[in-house]
């Protein structure tokens, strides 16, 4: 009797665990038999643990125990602890999402193998090659045998570089479906009262990205842009402990309040009630687009355009005379909520179908 097509869903880090969620859902749902793996690039309990506790995503079949270093020492541990795990499964497919060190490196394990890769969440692009990020997304792409693109950007960016248009599909964004999904739990924490926040009344904040927060002269900039917009209205920033530091090694303004990092259903509480929201992160784009709040992108680039072509956000840079300038325009006449096509709650349904349909 031939056995039920089998799945490797790969999480890695806090963006994976929302992406991979409505997909590993939607193929238990189509009895494909699943095996989700955990590589354990994030691995401690802010990072990793309280994200599968609230998003109710099952605890890991595997879990690597792979941890931090380098990229290059964490591709490859990820890499040696992946292959043997693939020739042990023997999977139909492998399905990594997003553009983490994970991905990449579970990406040329399953490539070299009999297994099939399909890539959730590919054709994003910011053309920024100082990013390991689109490093891993584009030979992420290169390799598969599946690209889920979340927009149409992502199908055109594909297409231009030559993939075959029958290994794409335009399937949404995954991201959005855990979002609606928690959307009410979210807010009913009401984690804005709980720091002492008016719903409305405040800015979120959030860094990460090495670019900004581990370079003195960059942070600098920032710290005096958000000074100077916390004069005006308050911001909180859920701050990570090397960023932390750095922001507290060289001063934090006042009114900008740093907080341990959030849990996801409390940055969505966050984040719906904030009346802006200042950021380096990609995802989070998506989510205040989806969520009709205001945001302001701290890069010179975005691989997400759409969510300024048609949602809320606005890529500012790095000069603080422009972010400054730019909250004050957005806090005198906030833009209307807008969202894209298929960013409707159903991506998972529409992966699983496309897995599914290349048996």
């Amino acid at each position: 009797m031939t056995r039920p097509l089998r799945a490797i869903c790969v999480a890695a880090a806090r963006p994976n665990f929302m992406k991979v969620k409505p997909v590993l859902d939607a193929l238990e749902a189509r009895e494909v038999e699943t095996i989700l793996v955990h590589t354990g690039q994030h691995y401690d309990a802010a990072m990793s643990d309280v994200f599968f506790d609230e998003l109710g995503l099952r605890a890991p079949d595997r879990h690597l125990g792979t941890g931090s270093g380098t990229h290059a020492e964490q591709t490859a541990r990820v890499m040696l602890a992946f292959e043997p795990l693939v020739a042990e499964l023997e999977p139909d497919w492998v399905v990594v999402a997003g553009d983490v060190n994970s991905t990449l490196a579970c990406s040329l394990v399953a490539a070299k193998s009999p297994a099939r890769l399909a890539h959730v969440e590919a054709g994003l692009r910011s053309r920024d090659w100082t990013m390991p990020e689109e490093i891993n997304r584009v030979v992420t792409d290169r390799i598969s045998d599946l690209l889920l693109a979340p927009s149409p950007d992502g199908v055109e960016n594909l297409v231009t570089e030559g993939t075959p248009s029958d290994r794409i599909e335009l399937v949404g964004n995954v991201m959005i479906d855990t979002l609606l999904a928690n959307r009410e739990r979210a807010l009913a924490r009401r984690a804005a009262a709980a720091h002492g926040l008016t719903p409305g009344g405040y800015g979120l904040v959030t860094l990460h990205r090495p670019a900004n927060v581990d370079s003195d002269a960059v942070l600098s900039g920032l710290l005096d842009a958000l000074g100077r917009i916390a004069s005006e209205l308050p911001l909180v920033l859920p701050a990570h402990p090397r960023a932390r530091a750095n922001i507290e090694r060289l001063g934090c303004p006042a009114r900008l309040t740093l907080i341990d990092p959030a849990g996801y259903l409390d940055f969505i509480s966050l984040e719906s009630e904030a009346r802006i929201v200042l950021t380096d992160s990609g995802g989070v784009q998506e989510e205040t687009t989806a969520l009709g709040v205001p945001c302001l992108t701290l890069r010179e680039n975005t691989e997400r355009p759409i969510t300024i072509e048609e949602g809320t956000n606005r890529l500012v840079g790095l000069d603080p005379e422009v972010i400054v300038a730019a909250s004050r325009q957005v806090l005198a006449e906030p833009p209307g909520p807008r969202c894209p096509a298929l960013w409707d709650g159903n991506a998972g349904e529409r992966i699983a179908s496309a897995i599914i349909s290349r048996r």
